[in-house]
């Protein structure tokens, strides 16, 4: 096969997007992998082929705005060249990046869809996603979340509207369904599938949970012999790109000084604006590290639990500390706890000694760490990339390649005001 996988640009939408490439490279296929122009080395070092995604800003430009779907309207027109040379016998287009999986629209390709995180789509009795709440245990709490379904459908409708004028502009048919940005042939969520809440087939058709699609890029290995080796290693990984003041890092490093522990504090190349605690004899500060090679040894992984950085901690069999930032940072932080692998810590209780009592409370019971091992056994043989690719080549086997496109042109690219 022919594939075009396209992926939004941020770490979490791009490495994903980047092993399932890499999964179908081992399968004998060919990937071109269109995504920010940041990750071109990496891409071609995996064998793969790369393109440059349009890269829009949605927000204020030379002091006009481009609105999302503007931007979406730009980019597939950007992109549509590339599908029709390249004539994928597939496009996989990330959730956050519409424009490869409407182009391949235009050009008659069969598209799916990949969620690099939890499905965010609603169901009877969810919360709304990203609120950070658990799924309720009783029919009363799952009768009181549906209560708040008609706000969330209403927000939803919007958004129907938002991407039906955009497909009218491509000259694309209107859909008559919600979340219409994902693919009903074929959507892959690459996350563990005991961190996904139970829900009725029909509100998510043709999707599969394949498990998470872990890729990093090569770094160097940071030494662990450092303090005591018989005691715990415990792994502070804070957010990429959110709590700019490093505030989970300074609770992190002041609460754990004196834990009979060892700490591992990575700055994830974040410069610190100020001076940080006093480092105590068990604590190592660095300013980068492969998660892939060091999380194996830790036993407690604290983070703002980005999914990335989760789903590896879990793959690691480490019980998770979850500190959420921001925005899926709390339905994450509900999930793992959930699935019993972790403890949530909300942002507000963001100190010391709440830090060192999380960091406690997940080294004392060991029912967390056995079910974050429990994780561990499951990816060691789910095969999450192969399990991708087989769904992947079954949907190119049941659509004839080479379909006609629609008989429509592109509109201009639509103008800002």
């Amino acid at each position: 096969m022919k594939v075009l996988l396209g992926a939004f640009g941020d770490p979490g939408h791009a490495f994903p997007a980047i092993a399932l490439g890499v999964a179908l490279r081992s399968a004998g296929h060919d990937v071109v992998v269109e995504t920010w122009q940041r990750w071109r080395p990496e891409v071609e070092a995996e064998g793969l082929t790369f393109a440059a995604a349009p890269e829009y800003d949605v927000f204020p430009t030379q002091g006009r705005h481009l609105k999302p779907y503007e931007a979406v309207a730009r980019a597939t027109v950007d992109t549509r060249p590339l599908v029709a040379e390249l004539r994928p016998d597939v496009v996989v287009a990330d959730i956050l990046t519409l424009a490869p999986a409407l182009a391949g629209e235009l050009e008659g390709v069969p598209v799916a869809t990949l969620i690099p995180h939890v499905d965010p789509r609603p169901a009877p009795g969810f919360p709304p996603y990203s609120v950070g709440a658990r799924l309720p245990r009783t029919a009363l709490g799952r009768a009181a979340w549906d209560t708040l379904a008609p706000l969330v459908r209403r927000g939803l409708v919007q958004g129907q509207g938002e991407l039906n004028e955009t497909r009218r502009r491509l000259g694309l048919p209107a859909l008559g369904h919600l979340h219409g940005g994902i693919s009903r042939r074929l959507c892959l969520v690459a996350t563990f599938p005991q961190l996904e809440y139970p829900r009725p087939a029909d509100t998510a058709p043709n999707t599969h949970v394949v498990g998470p699609l872990l890729w990093e890029p090569p770094t160097e290995d940071v030494p662990l012999d450092f303090g005591d080796p018989t005691l715990p290693l415990v792994l502070v990984a804070p957010s990429t790109a959110q709590d700019k003041t490093h505030r989970l890092l300074r609770a992190a490093i002041a609460g754990l000084a004196d834990l009979p522990v060892r700490v591992l504090v990575t700055t994830n190349r974040r410069a610190l604006t100020d001076p940080v605690p006093e480092l105590g004899a068990n604590t190592r500060l660095v300013d980068w590290v492969s998660y892939a090679r060091t999380m194996p040894h830790c036993d407690v992984v604290v983070t703002h639990v980005g999914h990335g950085t989760m789903v590896r901690a879990l793959a690691s069999g480490c019980a998770v500390v979850a500190v959420p930032a921001a925005g899926d940072m709390n339905e994450n932080a509900a999930r793992v706890s959930w699935a019993g692998a972790g403890v949530r810590l909300p942002r507000r209780l963001c100190t010391p000694a709440a830090v060192r009592l999380a960091v406690g409370r997940a080294l004392e019971q060991p029912g967390l760490r056995e079910r974050a091992r429990e994780l561990r056994a499951w990816i060691d043989t789910a095969d999450s990339g192969a399990r991708g690719v087989a769904l992947i080549e079954a949907l190119a086997r049941d659509t004839p390649s080479g379909l006609p496109a629609l008989d429509t042109a592109p509109p201009p690219a639509p103008k800002t005001r």
